[in-house]
C-alpha cells in the first residue's frame, strides 16, 4: 500500500515567525517485502512570497504567519509605489523548518533565504531552504507571483506558487514531489496595535500525489507600543491556527486520502533594525500513527496501532508533535 503523509504548517509570521509560513508535505509511503518506503512531498500554503505565506516582513515587528513557507520576503501591507520597482531580500537561520505544525528538517536546523521584486500590487518572488525530506531533494525551491490589491480596508494577497524540489534521490512512486498552489488572503488592522488575518489556499495535485489539498487559517498578531520599548525596537505577538484536508491519492499509494488535521503556533518577535529574532511554539492534533502516513517519516519506528490501510505496520513518527523553534534573520527593503 502506500500512504501520503505532509509536514508543514503555518500561520505566517515572516521569516522568521512562521508569518508567513508553508508546510506542506505529503509523503507517499509504499509497503514492499514488509518495509516502508517513504517518500515525502509538501503541502504548504504559500511558501515564500505568496498565498498565505505573504508578510514575511516584519510590519512591523511580526508578520501574521497562515501556513506559508518559512523563508517567504514579502508583506503584505508594505505600501509600494505605482510608478516604481521595489525590491526585499531576506536570509536567516532556523533551528527547525516547520511548516503547518510538521517539520521538513527532521527536527534539525535549517537556513534559507527569500528575494522578492514589487511594482505597484504586483509582485513576484522566489526562494530557498534547506531540507531534510524522505525524497531527499538537494533544497526546496518556491517561485511565486501574484497581487496585492486593497480594497476597502483589507489588504488582500491573491497568489500562485510552485514548490520545486530539484535533486530528489528517491523519487517514489510519483517520480518527484513538485507542485504548485493558489492562495487568497487578507488582513486588516484593528486600531493601531492589533492586526488580524486570515487566508485559504487550494493545489489540485499536492507533492504530486494525486489528492488536491485544501487549507483555511486564521491569525491576530499584536505589536506592544513603541513608547514602551527602546529606541529601533519592535515587539509583536503572534498566534494562528490552520486546517488541512485532502482528497484521494493515486491508486499506486494506496488511493486512500490523506489523514486531515489541525494545527496551531504562538510566539513573539523581535526587529532591531534589519535584525529579526523569533521564538514561537508549534504544534497539531495528528496522532503519531497518522503523522508516519502523512510525512513518510524515514525514521518512524514501530510500536503504534495497526491500520491496515494506511499504516499496516503501526509505524510512528515524532515529526508532527510540539515543537519549540528560535529563527534568526536579516531582512532588507
Amino acid at each position: 500500500m502506500v500512504a501520503v503523509g505532509s509536514a508543514l504548517v503555518g500561520v505566517a509570521v515572516a521569516f522568521g515567525g512562521e508569518s508567513i509560513v508553508r508546510q506542506r508535505g505529503v509523503a507517499t509511503v509504499r509497503r514492499a517485502g514488509g518495509t516502508s518506503i517513504a517518500a515525502l512531498v509538501g503541502l504548504w500554503l504559500t511558501p515564500m512570497t505568496g498565498g498565505l505565506a505573504h508578510a514575511e516582513t516584519p510590519s512591523p515587528a511580526g508578520a501574521i504567519g497562515l501556513g506559508n513557507r518559512g523563508w517567504s520576503a514579502a508583506d503584505t501591507n508594505h505600501a509600494t509605489s505605482a510608478n516604481e520597482v521595489e525590491f526585499s531580500a531576506r536570509a536567516g537561520f532556523a533551528s527547525d523548518y516547520i511548516y503547518r505544525g510538521t517539520t521538513l528538517s527532521d527536527h534539525g536546523p535549517a537556513t534559507g533565504a527569500a528575494f522578492e521584486a514589487r511594482f505597484g500590487a504586483l509582485y513576484a518572488g522566489t526562494t530557498v531552504a534547506t531540507v531534510k525530506l524522505p525524497t531527499q531533494p538537494a533544497a526546496e525551491f518556491t517561485f511565486a507571483t501574484g497581487i496585492r490589491p486593497k480594497i476597502a480596508t483589507i489588504d488582500f494577497d491573491f497568489g500562485m506558487t510552485y514548490f520545486a524540489y530539484p535533486g530528489e534521490r528517491l523519487p517514489g512512486e510519483t517520480n518527484g514531489i513538485n507542485y504548485w498552489e493558489a492562495v487568497i488572503r487578507g488582513d486588516r488592522s484593528i486600531g493601531e496595535q492589533v492586526r488580524v488575518a486570515a487566508g485559504y489556499a487550494y493545489s489540485p495535485n499536492v507533492s504530486n500525489t494525486g489528492a488536491w489539498s485544501q487549507y483555511v487559517a486564521a491569525g491576530v498578531r499584536f505589536d506592544v507600543p513603541g513608547r514602551l520599548l527602546p529606541q529601533n525596537l519592535t515587539v509583536s505577538f503572534t498566534t494562528a491556527a490552520g486546517y488541512s484536508w485532502f482528497g484521494n491519492q493515486t491508486p499506486q499509494l494506496g488511493g486512500f486520502p490523506v489523514p486531515p488535521y489541525l494545527n496551531w503556533q504562538a510566539g513573539v518577535t523581535f526587529t532591531h533594525k534589519a535584525f529579526n529574532l523569533d521564538l514561537r511554539y508549534y504544534d497539531t492534533n495528528l496522532s503519531k500513527e497518522n503523522c508516519f502516513v502523512f510525512t513518510g517519516d524515514p525514521n518512524a519506528r514501530p510500536g503504534g496501532r495497526v491500520n491496515l490501510v494506511t499504516n499496516p505496520d503501526g509505524l510512528v513518527s515524532n515529526w508532527c508533535g510540539a515543537t519549540f523553534v528560535a529563527k534568526a534573520w536579516f531582512a532588507f527593503n
